[in-house]
């Protein structure tokens, strides 16, 4: 075995460098140096993320005959977990210091470590055995991460509930993947997709609609969704923003490669119509769901439904300009949703509150939680200038690029309707703060420094995506 081949995997080799780093601080630390273990683990993760910049790591690679594939494009994207997974460790600094997690803080950072080392090899793999190595190494930890508060019922529920759906979601994307190499003979990507352009037959189909729907729980997509709510909002909020942006980004993007690269032939003949069913539905549902939460984890769980419907638009374009589209709206995504879960969290360590009602008045009391959380909804609800207007804008015009169905036009439409409907629930939140009366608003509190920070950076990107053109340009070029 040449052993050089290890060296194609620069990024992986850096966030186990990190783990490891972060493991040996935990067990041998003194007790004394134990509150610094969140602000080195999170120094080192920005480290590794601009390293991850430097052009030595853009460069192509294949390892393990192939399957194991790197390129600008993986790199872009696995910078882009990067961002997020530094701005919620930045985010969780308090909470991880905290009387009732510190006892168990260096175990947070490890198993986030370790997911985000699974989601790494999701992306770059080129054969099923190393996807599915990926995806388990990323979604066992994460049952940990759901139960991490074990002294609350909630969180116990949602683990369970978790640990169900993720088992049954690989078992259902194991099952077609057994057909799909029955019918092949292989489990590299490039070898099915030659199969597939001979073997269009019913089972091939069968196999597809099989893997759609184990990916559909992982991104949740309607119908496969029903975990989404209740595992949000039992875990720790660190968990949820964790869960509701970096582990749905590297799923989405896994997708596009598996139905792109592996099953594009079928395109026409398949997975576009269950693509556009899944799309609808999860759009719609998902806002029609979000206006009827009053906890605000609830909420935004419905609100990362319909975000997920969104982020699908860019895979059915099944064209470079989509890859672009899908890695931006994730990058938009990141700052927009990590800045409301900024907010809550804030709010959660402050008060312990997570009731809608309990907004009303923010803004006469903490007028600059008030501030950040309002650009947040703006930006998903996709109001200009901010960032998710573009995000979206670039999204439906990578979907009608060079086509000329009317479905798809009809698809963009419905996706544009349900746009406004979003205004809706998504302004309700702003209402709240802005213009509802409370008797007992939330006091004025002055939220942690790193907390603060946190929700800087989410602004920052916010705006700065919106007026810079240069992100979207440089995503466009490397796609």
């Amino acid at each position: 075995m040449d052993y050089s081949q290890f060296l194609a995997l620069k990024q992986e080799i850096g966030l186990l460098i990190v783990f490891l780093l972060v493991f040996l601080y935990d067990t041998f630390a003194p007790r004394k140096a134990q509150n610094s273990l969140p602000v080195i683990s999170t120094l080192l993760m920005l480290v590794l993320t601009l390293w991850g910049f430097c052009p030595c790591v853009k460069a192509d690679a294949v390892a393990f005959a192939g399957m194991y594939v790197t390129s600008p494009v993986m790199v872009a994207i696995k910078n882009i977990l990067n961002v997020g997974v530094v701005i919620v460790l930045i985010q969780s600094i308090k909470w991880a210091n905290s009387e009732f997690t510190s006892v168990r803080r260096g175990e947070f950072y490890e198993l986030i470590l370790l997911t985000l080392l699974g989601m790494y090899f999701m992306i770059s793999s080129r054969h099923f055995l190393m996807f599915v190595i990926g995806l388990e190494t990323a979604s066992l930890p994460l049952c940990a991460l759901v139960a991490f508060d074990k002294n609350r019922y909630e969180s116990h529920e949602a683990a369970i509930k978790y640990v169900l759906t993720a088992v049954f979601s690989s078992a259902i994307l194991l099952m077609g993947l057994s057909y799909v190499y029955g019918l092949t003979g292989s489990l590299y990507y490039s070898d099915i997709a030659v199969a597939c352009t001979a073997n269009m037959g019913v089972m091939m189909i069968v196999a597809l609609a099989f893997v759609m729907a184990g990916f559909g729980f992982k991104i949740s997509l309607v119908p496969f969704h029903l975990w989404t709510a209740d595992v949000y909002q039992g875990a720790p909020t660190s968990v949820t923003s964790y869960l509701s942006v970096i582990s749905k980004g590297s799923a989405a993007f896994a997708f596009l490669v598996v139905l792109t690269q592996v099953f594009g032939t079928l395109y026409t003949a398949a997975w576009e119509w269950m693509l556009y069913a899944l799309i609808i539905l999860t759009i719609t549902v998902g806002n029609l769901f979000a206006m009827r939460q009053v906890n605000m984890k609830r909420f935004l769980a419905f609100s990362s439904i319909s975000q997920a419907g969104y982020i699908m638009l860019a895979v059915i374009g099944d064209n470079p300009m989509g890859v672009s589209a899908l890695m931006f709206y994730i990058l938009v995504y990141v700052f927009s949703n990590l800045a409301a879960f900024g907010v809550i969290g804030a709010i959660e360590n402050a008060t312990g509150k997570l009731q809608m009602t309990d907004y009303n008045g923010l803004y006469k009391t903490n007028p600059r939680l008030a501030f950040t959380m309002m650009l947040a909804m703006f930006s998903l609800a996709g109001i200009p200038p901010f960032a998710g207007f573009f995000s979206k804008f670039f999204v439906f015009t990578s979907a009608l690029n060079g086509t000329e169905s009317v479905a798809l036009y009809v698809l963009v439409l419905i996706a544009l309707i349900n746009t406004i409907i979003s205004l809706y629930y998504y302004l309700l939140v702003v209402k709240a703060m802005f213009i509802n009366d409370s008797e007992q608003p939330i006091a004025t509190f002055r939220s942690a420094c790193s907390e603060r920070m946190g929700m800087w950076i989410c602004v920052a990107g916010i705006i700065g995506l919106g007026i810079i053109s240069y992100f979207y340009n440089y995503l466009l070029t490397v796609g």
